[in-house]
């Protein structure tokens, strides 16, 4: 089995799911009888990450129950959900004693591929830079933060859809929060997230923008498969994701 020994994964796994209609916290809720966490950490663990960091906020407890038979996984608690970004921001005492890569994925990511992991973080470490987003094509992209470069095909940023112009809106390559960073260019560019939208909150998907301006090299390649692309957000989410995974195993 390939080995990833110098990789950290962060697993961002403390929301509520509040359109779930189940008690369970989110990660909880069981995808083809097995909770959607579990597809997750047994992804990352297949591919050969060693040590992973797993948010919890909503019923944490619960959550660490779970998985307390998996002695590779540690735990930080988001006691406020401030947004993608401030869930990495707890943290920060990982990042600042790790030099390696760090691998950051939703935990409702439940169709992550071994292979895809491992294809990223071979890409990284032949390609280092700031940043590397996992991206995919989409036929629709309806819903997705498009992926823009410039005319020599080089990122250049995220364009959430609400913002999107109608030529952003045509573009099928999108970001599905997968990324690769250097730990310590992401921990540098933690303290200058800003919660200056309507939301209040601290966006991961501000960070290669901000590595960018700051002349730092961020890659986005079309790595991932089209399933990657499929979290769980709704009821509706889950059906899909269960309908893709009875379609894989047949």
């Amino acid at each position: 089995m390939t080995t990833s020994d110098d990789c950290l994964a962060i697993v961002l796994a403390a929301g509520k799911g509040t359109r779930m209609e189940s008690p369970l916290p989110k990660v909880l809720v069981p995808v083809c009888g097995r909770p959607m966490i579990r597809y997750v950490t047994t992804a990352l663990q297949a591919a050969g990450v060693a040590r992973t960091v797993l948010v919890v906020g909503h019923q944490a407890a619960r959550v660490q129950a779970e998985l307390a038979d998996e002695p590779a996984i540690e735990f930080v608690e988001q006691r406020e959900q401030l947004g993608t970004g401030h869930a990495v921001m707890m943290c920060r005492a990982h990042l600042a004693a790790h030099t390696g890569p760090v691998l950051i994925i939703a935990g409702d990511q439940c169709l992550v591929q071994v292979a895809s992991v491992r294809k990223l973080l071979e890409i990284y470490r032949a390609h280092p830079a700031a940043c590397l987003l996992g991206t995919v094509e989409r036929p629709d992209p309806t819903g997705y933060g498009r992926i823009v470069r410039d005319a020599a095909g080089q990122f250049t940023g995220i364009v959430e859809e609400k913002d999107a112009t109608p030529a952003e809106r045509a573009i099928r390559e999108v970001n599905v929060s997968t990324y690769v960073f250097d730990a310590q260019q992401l921990l540098a560019t933690l303290d200058n997230l800003s919660n200056n939208n309507a939301q209040h909150e601290y966006y991961l998907t501000d960070c290669p923008a901000l590595l960018l301006a700051s002349g730092q090299r961020v890659l986005a390649e079309k790595v991932l498969q089209p399933c990657e692309a499929l979290s769980i957000n709704s009821m509706a989410d889950l059906q899909a994701v269960e309908a893709e995974m009875q379609n894989n195993s047949n």
